[in-house]
């Protein structure tokens, strides 16, 4: 579905007008953003503000409003939980046996003494969460980021992580078990279940980012970029040259 509307819009919108070679600092400006559907990823985004502001956002309010603190946190856990066995095939895909263990570990442990991950017993016994997805697997196979993408509901991406997000749904251990039992509703579910928690969990950071930035969506195409870097690197950066690619603030005065 993602994949047919950003077909579409492409078809009625296509790319960014490349500037003339007369002007070396807009192109130079132009190959850092590395967002040529740039006119069609705006659209995307505006559609994605307005999802947001009439539905998302209410709905994450009236979820904070209403819900404990506690459960908000056990149904946290629970949603973690059932997300490890991807992140386990991606530590072995990208060779990391001791992350593996780690992550093998978490779910073992808080699927049983967690009560299938309500709490989460393995990082009071010391075993730090981490995540892991195809779209990181990629990238440590040597895979491109290729083009930024603004996706349909699910925000900021490009060619690579879009690639990655597919083969998560389909190939995730758990989605493959409810397929399997028939609990499709459930597989759709937990995925709407994400969103709503990140936008909670995210309620002032995206609030606090939007007021205080002069383009909404470059900050955020920036901010992404950054952050998948970091997760790629599994917290540990040590970019040298690509520091100039990933720091726009001098990019994002122009916008």
């Amino acid at each position: 579905m993602v994949i047919l509307v950003s077909a579409i819009l492409l078809v009625t919108t296509g790319c960014a007008k490349r500037p003339p070679d007369s002007d070396p600092q807009a192109i130079q400006a132009y190959l850092e953003a590395n967002d040529p559907l740039e006119p069609m990823n705006r659209q995307i985004f505006a559609f994605n503000q307005k999802f947001d502001r009439h539905i998302l956002k209410p709905a994450a309010m009236f979820y904070r409003q209403f819900g404990p603190p506690t459960v908000r946190k056990g149904i946290s856990n629970f949603v973690r939980n059932w997300r490890e066995p991807v992140t386990l095939v991606n530590d072995v895909l990208q060779a990391q046996p001791s992350r593996a263990g780690t992550s093998l570990s978490r779910f073992l442990i808080n699927s049983t003494f967690g009560v299938l991950g309500l709490f989460d017993t393995a990082t009071h016994w010391g075993i730090e969460r981490h995540t892991e997805d195809f779209g990181e697997t990629f990238a440590v196979w040597g895979v491109g980021e290729g083009f930024y993408l603004m996706l349909p509901f699910l925000g900021p991406s490009n060619a690579r992580d879009l690639t990655g997000t597919v083969v998560d749904f389909l190939y995730d251990p758990v989605s493959l078990w409810l397929s399997h039992k028939g609990w499709t509703y459930i597989r759709y579910g937990r995925l709407m279940l994400r969103g709503l928690i990140f936008r909670e969990e995210n309620l002032e950071t995206l609030d606090d980012l939007a007021k205080s930035s002069t383009d909404f969506y470059a900050t955020l195409r920036s901010a992404y970029r950054q952050n998948r870097l970091y997760d790629i690197n599994n917290g540990v950066l040590d970019v040298g040259a690509e520091d100039d690619l990933f720091d726009e603030d001098s990019q994002d005065d122009n916008f």
